[in-house]
């Protein structure tokens, strides 16, 4: 049956297991095949037309693994690439962008929302380009942030460097009194704490990880393959770093992966 398909997911290394997380929470039943492109990473520096490549190289990859819809847990590439694949696609396939901003537009009171992410999708103006659709009104405030990524890979979540930097990002959010803030990288609910704490209580921390699979939801109900019960299978991919991947992923999932298996794309 299709509903028993799996769903595809992938990003460019460890940061969409942010959006993993969320899918075993919240759509506890549904089977999962995931891709990080852990050898090609990070994404955020590359060219749109090397980002669009590279998540048809993975989607075509997916495909073989008969999912039912996909899900681009990747910032950058929901940017650059989720329209231009979308329409030749005969599955759904949702972004994570989206529903981040659709979150950040109810939760703002003064109307300043920021964005933290990569080069590429700030460059993008994606999420400018969403939440003005949303509200005209609404002043956006923009800050790549390109080292947040590498410490995340490198497991520096709570390290020196690391407060270090967010503090030198988080600078201009605190300068434009943003209300609320977009984790627009799915590597940063990783570094979570450390952004509450140096932009303190006031302030909304939205997850687009968390609205990704809450919209994930709503979309399989829609094109009625939401698998209600059953349980669930789970299958890692990865295109480079097993073992660094795997252990990463047991540390943050709430399942045990025994070790994501490595594919060559390319």
């Amino acid at each position: 049956m299709l509903k028993d398909a799996p769903i595809g997911v992938f990003d460019s290394g460890v940061g969409g297991l942010t959006v993993i997380r969320e899918i075993i929470r919240q759509l506890p039943s549904e089977n999962v095949v995931y891709f990080g492109d852990t050898a090609r990473l990070p994404y955020g520096s590359k060219s749109k037309d090397t980002i669009i490549s590279y998540s048809k190289q993975i989607i075509h990859f997916l495909r073989t693994k008969h999912v039912k819809a996909i899900v681009i847990a990747c910032n950058t590439a929901s940017a650059c690439a989720l329209d231009a694949i979308a329409p030749s696609l005969d599955i759904p396939i949702i972004g994570v962008v989206r529903p981040g901003a659709v979150m950040a537009a109810k939760a703002t009171v003064n109307g300043k929302i920021g964005i933290l992410g990569t080069e590429s999708t700030i460059g993008s103006d994606i999420y400018t380009t969403v939440l003005h659709d949303l509200n005209p009104g609404i002043t956006v405030v923009g800050k790549a942030c390109p080292l947040f990524v590498p410490l995340v890979e490198e497991g520096l979540l709570n390290d020196p460097v690391t407060d270090e930097m967010a503090a030198r990002y988080l600078k201009a959010m605190k300068d434009a009194d943003v209300d609320t803030l977009i984790l627009g990288c799915t590597h940063y609910p990783l570094l979570r704490s450390t952004i509450r704490r140096l932009m303190g209580e006031g302030v909304n921390l939205i997850n687009p990880a968390y609205e990704t699979a809450v919209s994930l939801r709503e979309m399989l109900l829609a094109e009625n393959i939401y698998r209600v019960e059953g349980k669930p299978a789970y299958q890692f991919y990865v295109s480079d770093g097993t073992e660094k991947f795997s252990a990463f992923a047991n540390s943050i999932l709430p399942v045990k992966l025994k070790e994501a298996r490595l594919v060559t794309l390319e």
